[in-house]
């Protein structure tokens, strides 16, 4: 079994995240389990067969903190490989500036809390695609 609950990964998986804006706050999500367990992050998931990427954005986003995304654009994609773990994603992360709803927790078997951050005071664990995008989002919100 590999870090993602399957088998030892082969090829590149897709997933995709989403930094949602509020007031120059951003959304972030701490998560349980592995890869990352402990680290705060954009909402987001993994891109199923035969799903666009916008799909699984906006289904993510529901699914993790019950909001309905409205409008969004393609921040940047980011690469998390390590070879020692046997791990390698590729995830577009997409700039979410309108939605609809208040978000909230809905999977607290995979998420331990919920906050807005202002891009100065954001925690110390990180996930790498949050930090990866973090540069783009200060330079979109300057």
């Amino acid at each position: 079994m590999d870090q993602t609950g399957g088998n030892l990964m082969s090829e590149p998986r897709l997933g995709c995240g989403a930094a949602i804006i509020r007031d120059g706050y951003i959304l972030l999500i701490q998560r349980v389990k592995e890869p990352e367990a402990g680290h705060w992050g954009f909402p987001g998931g993994k891109v199923d067969f035969l799903e666009t990427v916008e799909h699984a954005v906006t289904r993510e986003i529901a699914e993790e903190v019950g909001i309905h995304v409205r409008e969004m654009t393609l921040l940047c994609v980011v690469d998390q490989i390590d070879p020692d773990k046997k791990i390698h994603w590729v995830a577009p992360v997409y700039k979410v500036s309108k939605f609809d709803g208040e978000p909230h927790l809905i999977e607290p078997d995979k998420h331990l809390g919920l906050g807005w951050f202002s891009l100065e005071t954001l925690p110390e664990l990180l996930t790498v695609a949050t930090r990866t995008a973090l540069p783009l989002l200060r330079n979109e919100l300057a």
